[in-house]
C-alpha cells in the first residue's frame, strides 16, 4: 500500500472514542433515545438529569406551550443555574434571556420564584448541552413539538419517553407510548383517575414495556430500616399509620373564576385541557395551580401521597383498601378542599391509615424528644406507625426514623448528603434505565404501583365527596354504596380524546 493510500484509508478508520465507545464513553448504538413532553418544572429539572446520563441521548421535547417564564421554582433562577451547572465550565452565563422575571405570590402562605419552561428553553437546553460536548460548540439534534401525536408518528428511531404533562394527561400519553412499544418514565401520580390507574398497568405488562415512576420511596436505606424494625417486632403490630403534610401550597377551596383570561401567545389552550372537559382559560388553571382543580391534578394526595404511599406499601406489604371516608373543610364544586382528613381501611390486616393535609395533624404523642416535635409544626410533613408495643416516628419519606419507647438495637440511619455541585442522580431512573436494558423490573414501575395509586386515587375521591364511607370491591374496582361516588373510578374523555 502507497503512504497516499495508506493516509486516505486511515481518515475513514480513525473516528472519534464517542462514536465507537471506549472508557467512560457509550457508543451511540448502545443509548437509548428519549423524548421528553411535558416542559414545566419538574419536566425540565428531570430532563436535565436524563442529559447528564450518558446511556441516554434526548433527541426531542414536546409541550403545548412555545415558552415562559412563569413556572415555580424552588429557589431563585433555579432551573437556570442547574442548567448553567450541568452545561460547565464557559456556560456561567449561558441563557441571560431565561433569566426569572421575579417573584409571585400564590397563596397568603406561599411565595415563590418564576422560572423558565416550555418547548424551546427545553429544546435549547439540550442543544447548549451536546453543543458543550463538541469541538465546534454547536449541536441542532432535538426537535421541539408541539402535539405528542406529533412526535411519536415522527420520531420513529425514540426508544423510550419521559412523562411530565399535569396529572389528566398521564395515562392517555402513557397508553399512547406504549402501544408504540416504547419505555415509558411518567411522573406521579401514575394517573388522574383509578380505572386509568389498572389500565396503563395491564398495558405495560401487555405490550412487556419498563413503565416506571421516579418515586424513590420503595428503594431507600431509609425505608429497609423501618420495614426490618417493624418485622423485628419493634412497635408490636401495627394497628394504625398517620401521614400528614402541609400541602397544598396552591389554591385550593375556591370557586371557578370568571371572566376568562386571554390565552397567551404560544399556548395551545385546547390542547392543554385535552381529556378534560372544555372551560374558556384563566390564569387561575396554570402553571403549577392546576394541582387543586378535580380535572387537571389530584391535590395534596397525588403531589405527595404517591411517595409516602409507595414507602408504606413497600414496608407493610399491603393490598387494596376495603374502604374510605373523608372529613374536610368546606367543599367546592371543582377543587380539593383546603384541609381534609382521609382514611382508609385494612381489616384484612386490621390496620387503619389516616392522611392528613392543609396543616392538620393527629394528636402529638406524649415524651417526644424536642427533635421530634418539630414533626407537628405547623409547615411539617411526617409519618407515625402507631403499634401494640410503641410508635415509630419519622419525616414523610421515612427519613430520620425514631422508636418510643427507645431501644439501643435500633439505631437510626445517618442521613444521606447530597452534593449540590450538579444534579443529582435519582436510583429510581437508574433502576429504570438497567430494566430497559434487560435488568429486572424497577421497584417503582406501574405494576407494583397501580394498587398504591389506587389507594391515594379513592382517598382523591373521598375529598371531592366528603362525609360519607365508600366501600371499595377492589376485584370489580366499584364502589358498591353510592353510584355518584362510582361514576368518579373511570370519569370520560372529552370528545375527541376519548
Amino acid at each position: 500500500m502507497t503512504r497516499r493510500n495508506f493516509t486516505a484509508s486511515a481518515a475513514f478508520m480513525i473516528v472519534p472514542r464517542h462514536v465507537l465507545g471506549g472508557a467512560g464513553q457509550v457508543a451511540p448504538s448502545d443509548r437509548i433515545n428519549v423524548a421528553s413532553i411535558g416542559m414545566g418544572r419538574q419536566g425540565m429539572a428531570v430532563t436535565m438529569d436524563l442529559l447528564a446520563r450518558p446511556e441516554l441521548q434526548i433527541v426531542a421535547v414536546c409541550d403545548c406551550n412555545q415558552a415562559s417564564k412563569n413556572y415555580v421554582e424552588y429557589s431563585p433562577n433555579d432551573l437556570l443555574k442547574t442548567a448553567r451547572r450541568l452545561l460547565g465550565k464557559g456556560y456561567e452565563n449561558w441563557g441571560e434571556d431565561l433569566a426569572s422575571p421575579g417573584m409571585a405570590q400564590l397563596t397568603h402562605h406561599f411565595r415563590t420564584s418564576l422560572g423558565m419552561g416550555g418547548r424551546e428553553p427545553a429544546r435549547r437546553v439540550v442543544e447548549a448541552y451536546y453543543g458543550s460536548r463538541t469541538t465546534s460548540g454547536s449541536y441542532k439534534g432535538c426537535t421541539a413539538y408541539r402535539d405528542f401525536r406529533e412526535l411519536l408518528e415522527k420520531e420513529s428511531g425514540v426508544d423510550a419517553v419521559y412523562i411530565a404533562t399535569p396529572d389528566h394527561w398521564h395515562a392517555p400519553i402513557s397508553m399512547a407510548v406504549m402501544r408504540k412499544h416504547k419505555h415509558v418514565l411518567c411522573q406521579k401520580p401514575m394517573t388522574h383517575s383509578i380505572a386509568e390507574a389498572r389500565r396503563v398497568a395491564r398495558t405495560a405488562r401487555e405490550m412487556k414495556v419498563t413503565a416506571s415512576l421516579p418515586v424513590t420511596n420503595p428503594s431507600t436505606e431509609n425505608t429497609r430500616v423501618i420495614a426490618s424494625w417493624i418485622a423485628d417486632g419493634a412497635i408490636g403490630k401495627v394497628r394504625e399509620i398517620h401521614n400528614w403534610t402541609d400541602r397544598p401550597y396552591w389554591p385550593q377551596g375556591i370557586e371557578r373564576p370568571a371572566p376568562a383570561s386571554s390565552v397567551p401567545e404560544g399556548l395551545d389552550w385546547d390542547l392543554w385541557l385535552g381529556p378534560a372537559a372544555y372551560r374558556p382559560f384563566h390564569n387561575a388553571y396554570l402553571p403549577f395551580v392546576w394541582r387543586g382543580w378535580y380535572d387537571f391534578g389530584c391535590g395534596s394526595f397525588g403531589d405527595m401521597g404517591c411517595y409516602s404511599f409507595a414507602g408504606i406499601w413497600k414496608i407493610l406489604g399491603l393490598g387494596a383498601p376495603a374502604s374510605v371516608e373523608c372529613s374536610s373543610s368546606e367543599s367546592f364544586e371543582e377543587t380539593y378542599p383546603k384541609a381534609s382528613i382521609v382514611t382508609l381501611e385494612f381489616p384484612d390486616r386490621d390496620i387503619r391509615l389516616t392522611w392528613y393535609d392543609g396543616g392538620l395533624k393527629p394528636a402529638r404523642p406524649a415524651g417526644l424528644n424536642i427533635e421530634d416535635r418539630r414533626h407537628f409544626d405547623r409547615s411539617a410533613d411526617a409519618i407515625l406507625y402507631v403499634g401494640d408495643k410503641g410508635i415509630l416516628l419519622a419525616g414523610f419519606n421515612g427519613d430520620s426514623p425514631r422508636l418510643y419507647p427507645e431501644s439501643k438495637k435500633y439505631g437510626t440511619p445517618p442521613r444521606r448528603r447530597r452534593d449540590n455541585s450538579e444534579p443529582g442522580r435519582d436510583e429510581a431512573i437508574d433502576q429504570w434505565i438497567a430494566s430497559m436494558k434487560g435488568g429486572s423490573a424497577p421497584l417503582a414501575d406501574f405494576e407494583s404501583q397501580s394498587v398504591v395509586t389506587e389507594a391515594f386515587l379513592l382517598g382523591c375521591l373521598a375529598q371531592q365527596l366528603p362525609g360519607e364511607r365508600y366501600e371499595w370491591d377492589a376485584a370489580n374496582g366499584r364502589i358498591t354504596n353510592s353510584e355518584k361516588a362510582n361514576k368518579l373510578v373511570d370519569p370520560p374523555y372529552r370528545g375527541a380524546y376519548s
